[in-house]
């Protein structure tokens, strides 16, 4: 009995090592990926669904031929599964679609992003789903992208996004048990192969929505400066970086942003700002990279006064004509408004980000095919129709394009070829 007792001993001290204790932080020290600096991220929405694939709702690519929400669409040729909609390819059989839901396409997309030199993705957490009931299907997607992130060794992390909080008695207390959620149940930032994003030692965490003036919730009144704390200062589920995703003009405190000073007290509290400037800046108009140079420079100076790191948004392009044509009618966008011009406007925004000294950048989307911002394959041969629905076209340029683009672009950013602000010509 004594022998046997001494035998399991050391077994079950290194088992009981491998377990946290209370009151000690639950976070593995030891990642892939130690710190942003010299990384090109991506923001992933994993929001589509379809017909079949066992979840409550299908997305809007599919039904009615008549409306729509896609104004890109994806490449589907190379997915395990797909499903069938009722557009109408060109040669008059149904264009198909995934499902975000299925581990196979997570897979897949993770795949792309190694394959291509894609540094990682922030995952979107809407509001919505962390209301008790509500998480089961963005929990599976996050499950499948963190075992895909450890499989092709990928950076991951998680942001939460404010959409969806309606004020009114609803706060960010619902972040913070949702975050001890993942971090408990999930156990996200802790997985075999660690591949969650760090920066300064620290696991990032983001919130975004901080500050727009079109949000039903007053930045004073929702519990901010408690999350924040709650992410950089609990013992346990804390010790965290914090990014916040603010306005363009978040620093000046007008046009697109709240014009209430407390939205500077907030990013000072917390560690890193990541301005949003989809729509801000656009190729038709002259010189508009000199401008969005300036807004960098001017921007990473105030940055750097205040001790908070600095993170550019860029994107594609944008196109947001289908949602407006049933959503707003009143307001219909044209397809492509800011258009793509053959990748020129992506790769002038991500040289002159790094021309004006961005050490890391987040891009503006994956897998955003609503408003027309998706990086990841996109074909140009998407379904014909002869009503109000139009889908944009890629300037024939190959699906993959922008995830090649992408991964030149990150070898720029870490010095691995020299700066150019030509667009890169494609062997």
């Amino acid at each position: 009995m004594k022998q046997t007792f001494c035998y399991l001993l050391p077994i079950v001290l290194i088992w009981l090592s491998g377990l946290p204790v209370k009151g000690q932080v639950r976070h593995s020290t030891q990642t892939m990926y130690p710190t942003y600096k010299g990384l090109i991220m991506a923001g992933y929405q994993g929001w589509f669904r379809a017909r079949g694939d066992g979840s409550a709702t299908s997305h809007y690519a599919y039904g009615d031929p008549q409306r729509s929400a896609i104004d890109a669409w994806p490449d589907v040729s190379e997915y395990e599964k797909t499903y069938e909609t009722s557009f109408k390819l060109a040669d008059g059989s149904n264009a198909r679609f995934f499902s975000s839901l299925d581990k196979s396409t997570v897979d897949l997309h993770f795949k792309w992003m190694q394959q291509y030199g894609l540094d990682g993705v922030f995952m979107q957490r809407f509001f919505d789903v962390t209301r008790p009931g509500h998480r089961t299907e963005a929990t599976t997607i996050l499950s499948n992208a963190l075992q895909a992130a450890s499989r092709y060794k990928r950076a991951i992390a998680v942001m939460y996004d404010l959409s969806g909080l309606k004020g009114h008695g609803e706060d960010c207390q619902l972040i913070i048990d949702d975050w001890k959620y993942l971090v408990d149940s999930l156990k996200v930032t802790r997985q075999p192969n660690n591949t969650y994003l760090h920066e300064n030692g620290k696991p990032v965490v983001v919130i975004w929505g901080v500050g727009f003036p079109d949000r039903p919730y007053d930045i004073r009144s929702i519990g901010l400066e408690k999350l924040i704390n709650f992410l950089k200062n609990d013992p346990v589920y804390g010790q965290c970086t914090v990014m916040l995703g603010v306005p363009t003009a978040f620093r000046t405190l007008n046009n697109d942003c709240v014009h209430d000073p407390y939205l500077h007290t907030l990013i000072k509290q917390a560690d890193m700002v990541m301005p949003w400037m989809v729509q801000r800046f656009s190729p038709l108009l002259h010189n508009d990279m000199d401008r969005l140079r300036d807004q960098i420079t001017d921007d990473m100076a105030w940055c750097k006064e205040n001790h908070v790191e600095y993170v550019p948004c860029v994107c594609p392009g944008f196109s947001w004509h289908n949602l407006s044509t049933f959503a707003f009618p009143d307001d219909v966008k044209p397809v492509a408004s800011i258009p793509r011009q053959g990748g020129r406007f992506y790769w002038q925004q991500l040289s002159t980000a790094i021309r004006a000294g961005a050490g890391m950048i987040y891009v503006a989307m994956f897998d955003e095919v609503n408003e027309g911002t998706a990086i990841f394959k996109v074909t140009d041969n998407p379904p014909v129709t002869n009503t109000d629905v139009q889908f944009m076209h890629m300037d024939k340029k190959p699906s993959d394009y922008y995830l090649w683009l992408t991964g030149e672009a990150a070898r720029m950013l870490r010095n691995e070829q020299p700066l150019s602000t030509e667009l890169p010509q494609r062997p």
